[in-house]
């Protein structure tokens, strides 16, 4: 994100006349648009989801989501299990406040199978 020591610099150079305002306010915009380029750079971009066998660890799925489908088939996924253990809200917030790594680790012992979620 543009510093405001980057935006006073540009806004002190239109006071003493080194630029011109329209020049800038064209610093100021390219400023600006670097700043959400940095910023979008580092949204995470996969949701993982691994099930793995609990008495062999062997993977029985192993799932790779781009983010861009993730909105959608969260609120699927909610319809289909609504009793389920996971709080998809928790999970959708985590997802919007760009939380990386691990989200959700589940253990069902009765299906003999653990659940890892992790967004990167």
């Amino acid at each position: 994100m543009a510093t405001p020591e980057e935006r006073m610099k540009i806004l002190d150079m239109i006071r003493e006349g080194k630029i011109k305002p329209d020049e800038g306010a064209r610093l100021l915009q390219a400023l600006q648009q670097s700043a959400q380029k940095a910023e979008k750079a580092r949204d995470p971009r996969w949701l993982r989801v691994r099930v793995m066998d609990l008495q062999t660890e062997r993977i029985k799925v192993n799932v790779n989501l781009p983010m861009s489908v993730v909105n959608v088939g969260l609120k699927l996924g909610a319809r289909f299990v609504p009793n389920s253990e996971v709080d998809f809200a928790a999970l959708m917030q985590a997802i919007k406040e760009g939380q990386v790594g691990k989200v959700l680790e589940l253990v069902n012992h009765e299906e003999g199978e653990r659940v890892e979620v992790w967004i990167e």
